[in-house]
């Protein structure tokens, strides 16, 4: 309003009446209102822009390990499979730092409990470009671990409160290009004659200036009064919350459904499509590398889609292009492998950044934090344990149980939903009436 009321006077020619109205504007506070929102606008997008960087800095480790490993395991005289443990260690590091995030965060808040873990895993990874033993790398994998599911959990609930759900797909579709970079990075340090040192070298100091900017950004992070109020009267463990609190379990169990069926099939396809269609193993890394393409590019695309469709339709939508994909994939044609990927990539896309947007809405902001802390912990697990649960079970079904078997997460996963959205529903109307 008050830039309306600038523009007529820049007409003015009459300074007595430009000065007058002018004094009326500031002694109304119009002026210092419209500077304040601004400036306001402009903290925003910075700190948007930064946590942009965190979530490319999130994904840089993440794919770190199973590109460096071929070097690795030969430098530290270690058996191949050894990767599983350095690689489980990190998990459950995870997995325990999302559950506690949620009093950490409440005491700290987001800004100094991301710093902090971002540079723990700063710390984690530059001790990987010293380390000449295994022992020391599983000891380091903790800190790894630690560090990446305190920083997930934070920005995912911070960017759920705070910002529109275009942001949350597009940011995940950030973390896809960091978990991209990682790998290339390693592999430019190996085209050269370099050692995996390097590439973690690299990365570690990518963090560290990360860590520095985010020490600069301190200010920019809102926690206003009601939300740290809210905070403070939530004294409840995460096992007295999952009892009262409607659909959370339900929300839990989807969490672990969808990333049981985005992991175990980013893990497995390359192996159903050499074992059990004869494909070149150069041919099926390209298909998956599709796939991983298709949830990338797809998290773009549902950003704009958020301004036509609600995060639950967009979570509905792309669990039907997974089957569709799952489908294609049963059909015995060789011209449908492509799409078929392609489409449970983007089926993939919008669910995860979806879900974690919903979280505030479904639950509340006073248990978000917490509740989000769980839904993180709860990934992790599918990510961690699944993957490998269909591994043993392929040794007695063959890489052909694959498809029924990520059929049956989709139908629980999809049931679920549907019960999540029903008890939340009422939540809502029993709030609405009081």
């Amino acid at each position: 309003m008050g830039y309306f009321f600038l523009f007529q006077l820049a007409g003015i020619k009459n300074f007595q009446l430009l000065f007058y109205t002018f004094k009326r504007l500031l002694a109304s506070g119009t002026i210092e209102k419209s500077l304040f929102y601004r400036q306001l606008n402009l903290k925003n997008r910075i700190l948007l822009l930064i946590i942009y960087l965190a979530f490319i800095s999130l994904g840089l480790p993440d794919a770190l390990l199973g590109s460096a490993w071929p070097a690795m395991f030969e430098y530290l005289k270690v058996p191949v499979s050894y990767a599983g443990i350095i690689s489980m260690i990190v998990a459950g590091g995870t997995v325990i730092s999302s559950l506690f995030s949620g009093h950490l965060i409440q005491k700290f808040g987001e800004a100094k409990v991301t710093t902090f873990s971002v540079f723990l895993t700063a710390l984690a990874l530059m001790g990987f470009a010293y380390s000449h033993h295994f022992m020391f790398l599983c000891l380091l994998a903790i800190p790894l671990g630690l560090g990446a599911g305190s920083v997930d959990a934070a920005l995912n609930n911070y960017v759920a409160l705070h910002y529109q759900a275009k942001h949350m797909n597009w940011l995940h579709s950030f973390w896809g290009v960091g978990a991209a970079i990682g790998p290339m990075i390693m592999a430019s340090y190996f085209a050269k004659g370099g050692l995996w040192t390097q590439g973690y070298h690299t990365i570690a100091w990518i963090q560290i200036g990360l860590v520095i900017i985010l020490l600069l950004s301190l200010p920019l992070w809102v926690r206003s009064k009601e939300d740290t109020s809210e905070e403070k009267k939530d004294s409840k463990s995460l096992f007295s919350l999952l009892k009262a609190i409607p659909g959370l379990k339900q929300a839990l169990l989807i969490f672990f459904c969808y990333c049981t069926i985005e992991a175990s099939f980013g893990l497995w396809g390359a192996s159903f499509l050499v074992f059990e269609k004869g494909f070149p193993v150069e041919k099926a890394a390209r298909l998956v590398s599709l796939y991983y393409i298709g949830i990338a590019a797809g998290r773009f695309l549902s950003g704009f889609l958020t301004h036509y469709f609600t995060n639950r339709q967009l979570v509905f939508a792309g669990q039907g292009i997974i089957g569709i994909g799952i489908i294609l994939l049963l059909l015995p044609f060789e011209s449908v492998l492509l799409p078929g990927f392609l489409l449970i990539g983007f089926g993939c896309a919008p669910i995860f950044p979806s879900l974690l947007h919903e979280t505030p809405v479904n639950f509340g902001k006073k248990h978000s934090q917490k509740i989000m802390g769980m839904q993180m912990a709860s990934a992790y697990v599918g990510i961690t344990l699944m993957p490998f649960v269909f591994g043993e079970l392929s040794t007695f079904t063959g890489y052909s149980f694959l498809l029924p078997f990520l059929g049956v997460f989709l139908f629980v996963m999809i049931i679920l939903t549907k019960m999540l959205h029903q008890k939340t529903a009422k939540i809502n109307l029993t709030t609405e009436h009081h």
